[in-house]
């Protein structure tokens, strides 16, 4: 598990140089270095019925055995929950087309 002294905790959550606090859970700055975002290139790539299975696959990652072993559960139990809601907004977009 990966501890971290009071000044590097601080570091983390200066702002960046735009003067925007990262957000690790809804716009990781390394998901988004291209011209879009890693899950914008995801559904493109395998629609968005497929990419229903993708958010799945990592909602089980970010409740599974990771949640309290990577030191930070609540950053991914937000982020579980953002797959979800990723989830769930492709299934309302594939309802009457794939289910």
């Amino acid at each position: 598990m990966d501890r971290h002294t009071l000044e590097e905790m601080i570091e983390m959550d200066r702002p960046t140089t735009d003067n925007r606090f990262t957000d690790m859970v809804n716009s990781p700055p390394h998901y988004a270095e291209g011209k879009i975002e890693t899950i914008d290139y995801i559904v493109d790539v395998l629609g968005a019925w497929e990419a229903i299975s993708y958010c799945h696959g990592n909602v089980i990652k970010y409740t599974g055995s990771r949640l309290f072993k990577k030191g930070k559960p609540i950053e991914d139990a937000e982020k579980a929950i953002w797959y979800l809601n990723k989830m769930i907004e492709l299934l309302k977009e594939t309802k009457g087309k794939n289910w």
